[in-house]
């Protein structure tokens, strides 16, 4: 199984980045996987963005408090794929973002994860 992320890049604040998540590897079990967003600052740990459950629980979206309103998780599960659009995007929010899988998953821990995605970089300047 492969998790390959995508999209991260360069933005000012109040801008807008859309990360790409392909799945490789889950084929037709992709159902049975939450998927989510989690993403590290220099120097801290790990911490939770956003999750979509599985698809047996409705593909419900979960989000962190700083994030709300702001970051959208979808998924397609025809193309094994899962999206972070991010929008009104602030200097916090710098971060690598890695996207992640579990199975059965609703919302978890960081450590809680399946699979894990090599990460890409998003960074914001005021």
């Amino acid at each position: 199984v492969q998790l390959q992320a995508s999209g991260g890049g360069l933005a000012q604040a109040g801008g807008s980045l859309r990360l790409s998540c392909a799945a490789s590897g889950l084929g037709q079990t992709f159902r049975t996987y939450g998927m989510g967003w989690f993403r590290q600052a220099p120097g801290k740990e790990r911490e939770f963005v956003a999750t979509i459950s599985w698809s047996g629980a409705g593909s419900t979206t979960y989000y962190a408090d700083s994030v709300k309103g702001r970051l959208t998780i979808s998924r397609d599960n025809a193309n094994i794929m899962v999206y972070l659009q991010m929008n009104s995007l602030k200097p916090e929010d710098t971060a690598v973002y890695y996207c992640a899988a579990r199975r059965f998953g609703n919302t978890w821990f960081p450590y809680e994860s399946t699979y894990w995605g090599q990460g890409t970089q998003v960074t914001v300047s005021s």
